[in-house]
């Protein structure tokens, strides 16, 4: 097998479960700054693969809350000092079927991988260590290293260069909505799980599934190879 295959993988609602501990650190931001203690998960929704900044602003909104964006940039950072304690105080295992796919792509000469997130450096970095992902194999980009975030496609293009392929040889492994119009704009191949919200929000993707357990080397080839 001559050709090169591409697998991207985001992080947060992909590698582990961290939207739980995201909207908890983000919870407590809205109590302990803004008075607000009717917060829940679901009101970050809009926000969701979007970065921490829309992510705060997605329940802000759904509160009517207005916000300056220096309120917003400290809500950010309280946020992830939050998190990162949540995280060295509890464990976060990877979702089923993560490593083992992971660990087949780094074993296979066909395959390059990369993670591209649009989180920080810091906090992406305290949940794949959590997770005992081996990202210091594979190509690494954060929302540090882009100007647009989510849905803009500049994250995996970026993600396909620094493995040395076209968008189109890769597929991207998404949660939210915005990532999936993120990949597919970067004209990659999109395999969605329905980790953080549902199949039906997830549709514009070229896969769909429940869990990472049901996908397979196989399937990255294949829908990777339906394109050309």
């Amino acid at each position: 097998m001559d050709k090169l295959y591409g697998l991207i993988f985001d992080v947060d609602g992909v590698i582990a479960d961290t939207e739980q501990v995201n909207a908890a650190a983000s919870i407590r931001v809205f109590a302990e700054l803004f008075g607000l203690d009717s917060v829940v998960r679901k009101d970050f929704e809009a926000g969701l693969g979007r970065g921490a900044e829309k992510y705060i602003r997605a329940a802000a909104e759904v509160h009517g809350l207005q916000l300056t964006d220096e309120q917003v940039q400290d809500a950010t950072k309280l946020r992830q000092r939050y998190f990162l304690d949540i995280l060295s105080k509890e464990p976060l295992p990877a979702f089923p079927g993560v490593l083992e796919l992971i660990e087949a792509a780094l074993k296979h000469p066909a395959f390059r991988l990369a993670i591209a997130t649009s989180s920080t450096p810091e906090k992406s970095r305290a949940v794949l260590e959590a997770a005992k992902i081996p990202y210091k194999k594979m190509a690494y980009v954060t929302g540090s290293d882009v100007t647009h975030k989510k849905p803009d496609p500049e994250l995996f293009l970026l993600a396909a260069r620094r493995i040395g392929l076209d968008a189109n040889d890769c597929v991207v492994v998404e949660d939210a909505p915005d990532g999936v119009k993120a990949a597919k704009a970067a004209r990659a191949k999109c395999i969605a799980v329905t980790n953080s919200t549902t199949a039906d929000m997830l549709r514009e993707a070229d896969l769909v599934c429940d869990s990472l357990e049901q996908i397979d080397l196989e399937t990255i080839v294949r829908l990777i190879d339906s394109a050309h």
